[in-house]
């Protein structure tokens, strides 16, 4: 397996670029950071992209996430194509939306009520201004190297969304719409703690991604996660969960399930639409009682709800609840695992994972033959001092070899139902000999 040069991918690259800012339409996709240039996508199966250069490769990036079933999942696409023969949105209310709430309701239970979106940025901008309008307060906590979405607010210290440019935030966001919301480290409990002691009575909502998958995969300590919950109870502030990523992803209930924390407020995207634009945001009956057109916080938008990402969703979230399914994917993912910590064991190298996500770190894990962690990936403070070129040439090798990887040495992996064990075993074998 390998691929060539791509010639018609660098063609069509330089046609993009005559129009599209950067030629892409989401910067990561530009693959700078790991010094190569785009592959344009023709289409993609189960495990596997082909390129328009007819090169086929083994996705590990799988959308962002997005395709836990694997690309193309013919149930799901038919449901698509039969929503789209009656239509491909209303602008009206349509009984797939009323489905879909409830099947996510089901798995996330601490939803009470929820609404449809059409991104994760929509989703936490919008339960952001929820929990505003209920506590009658202005300031937000986010935490170091996690990232929300792009709206101006929530640009600060965004993890991979801004790890690869010079500065913390954005161009084009004043200084005003960042005011309220405070940044601090993650797994820190300590500061946490100071901050609510100084703050707590102030501040509307705090905001996390359970399990960060924005500076790689961080996993939080249960210590960090209890305290978020006791504190943002303690002093009335609005605890959000950003299961964009962990939703359906680490068990059917996401995160809050795996760790047995009930936030406030959830947001999921990504697999909810089945690989469609989709997004919810959702919480407590009191607190979504406050949207309009039932309360004063205003919230809209056109294609929320299209009766396609809808049925996507419904046929995904279906098959995701048969019995067994993440029993199957957490016994692959973990056998996947144990194997590649074998092989990194003594490279400078550290694993991160949860469930079916990972991230290999290019840093000092441990001393030479120890299998504890010396220096661990805690917060994005330890995950910016990785090696940058290193990872490059590593993602490099990989392409070489038909597999591509998350392209940003900030972002996580995925493993798919469709991650079969030639495929993991192939991928193990590149990965030993990726690692240079």
């Amino acid at each position: 397996m390998g691929i060539n040069l791509r010639p018609l991918s660098r063609q069509a690259f330089e046609r993009a670029k005559t129009i599209i800012p950067g030629g892409v339409n989401s910067p990561v996709r530009a693959l700078r950071s790991v010094g190569t240039t785009p592959l344009f996508i023709k289409q993609a199966n189960r495990a596997y992209i082909e390129d328009i250069d007819g090169n086929t490769l083994i996705d590990f990036c799988m959308s962002w996430g997005v395709f836990i079933l694997g690309h193309n999942n013919p149930a799901v696409s038919r449901r698509a194509i039969e929503a789209i023969g009656c239509g491909s949105s209303y602008g009206i209310p349509c009984e797939a939306e009323t489905v879909l709430a409830e099947r996510v309701r089901e798995a996330f239970p601490s939803m009470e009520r929820l609404r449809f979106v059409n991104s994760g940025t929509e989703a936490t901008m919008s339960a952001i201004r929820v929990a505003r309008g209920f506590t009658g307060r202005d300031t937000l906590v986010k935490f170091e190297g996690c990232y929300h979405g792009h709206a101006d607010h929530l640009l600060v210290s965004a993890g991979s969304a801004v790890a690869n440019i010079s500065t913390t935030s954005s161009a084009g966001v004043p200084d005003d719409f960042t005011k309220h919301t405070v940044c601090l480290p993650y797994n820190d409990v300590e500061a946490l703690e100071q901050y609510f002691r100084e703050h707590g009575e102030t501040t509307a909502a705090v905001i996390i991604e359970p399990v960060a998958c924005n500076m790689g995969v961080v996993v939080p300590s249960p210590e960090f996660l209890q305290a978020t919950r006791r504190l943002t109870t303690q002093y009335g502030t609005i605890l959000i969960f950003d299961e964009v990523i962990t939703g359906f992803r680490l068990a059917f209930g996401g995160a809050q399930q795996r760790f047995g924390i009930t936030p406030d407020m959830t947001t999921v995207g990504k697999i909810v639409g089945g690989g469609f634009p989709a997004a919810a945001f959702g919480g407590r009956a009191d607190i979504m009682a406050l949207l309009a057109p039932d309360g004063p916080v205003y919230q809209a938008g056109t294609l929320s709800g299209n009766p396609v990402a809808m049925a996507a969703g419904i046929e995904t979230l279906h098959q995701l609840a048969f019995p067994g399914f993440y029993e199957r994917l957490e016994e692959r993912s973990s056998q996947f695992i144990t194997e590649l910590q074998d092989i990194i064991r003594g490279r400078d190298i550290q694993l991160n994972h949860c469930g079916s996500m990972f991230t290999l770190f290019f840093r000092p894990a441990s001393p030479l033959g120890s299998s504890k962690n010396a220096d661990p990936v805690l917060n994005f403070a330890d995950a910016r001092r990785s090696d940058r070129e290193r990872f490059a040439r590593y993602f490099r090798n990989m392409l070489e070899r038909g597999i591509y990887v998350a392209p940003s040495q900030f972002e996580g992996n995925f493993i798919s139902e469709c991650h079969n064990d030639d495929i993991l075993e192939y991928t193990l074998k590149s990965i030993k000999e990726s690692i240079v």
